[in-house]
């Protein structure tokens, strides 16, 4: 059995090399959004999304909308840190999500 395991960065726009895919998000205070190599990932590979803080999800269902878009799964997004109180765990859905540490 073959393991093919790899990085993609989802990066804010404008960040990447042309050409990219892109998925716009709403923040308190307006809209932003995220992008990937376009290509970059496989159709029907199963992804992992790893962030560095879950706060109130916008960055990280994007970027889950994004791996989708691309024809991927994601399979689990995984956060160093959930600030359980601003309803980030919410706004992902029925995904699997995991945090290494929960502060409420």
């Amino acid at each position: 059995m073959t393991s093919h395991r790899g990085f993609v960065a989802i990066r804010k726009k404008g960040k990447l090399p042309q050409p990219t895919m892109s998925v716009a998000y709403d923040l308190e205070y307006g809209q932003a959004e995220v992008e990937i190599g376009a290509g970059a990932i496989e159709p029907g590979s199963q992804v992992v999304v790893v962030d560095d803080v879950l706060a109130t999800g916008g960055t990280a269902e994007a970027a889950c909308r994004l791996v989708e878009q691309a024809g991927a799964s994601v399979v689990n997004v995984v956060f160093l840190m959930e600030l359980a109180g601003l309803g980030g765990r919410e706004k992902l859905g029925d995904r699997q999500v995991n945090a290494l540490l929960t502060l409420d």
